[in-house]
């Protein structure tokens, strides 16, 4: 992420904690679908996992997908149809009338 924050987390924590979703996870009242590759590298699973868990933990209506062997952008033609219409079905259930 140096192109993006101008520094790596080693030299620069505070540039990349101001920017990260968990150090306002307290604000967030919007139901929040969390769709993950297992193996993505620029935003892993693990911090999916907790941002879902923080979620739940503050009543925040929330559900997370995980996709086996998939990383940041999904290869597995299966993986993106599903995505598409979980995408689709979370959308209808909170923002149709």
């Amino acid at each position: 992420m140096i192109p993006f924050f101008g520094a790596s987390v080693y030299d620069a924590p505070a540039v990349y904690e101001k920017s990260s979703p968990i150090r306002f996870i307290k604000n967030v009242k919007t139901p929040t679908l969390v769709i993950a590759g297992e193996r993505d590298a620029e935003c892993p699973a693990s911090q999916s996992y907790e941002f879902w868990h923080a979620l739940k933990t503050l009543s925040v209506p929330t559900k997370l997908i995980v996709y086996p062997g998939e990383g940041h952008l999904f290869i597995e033609p299966k993986h993106q149809a599903d995505r598409m219409e979980q995408t689709i079905a979370w959308f209808d259930k909170y923002l149709k009338h």
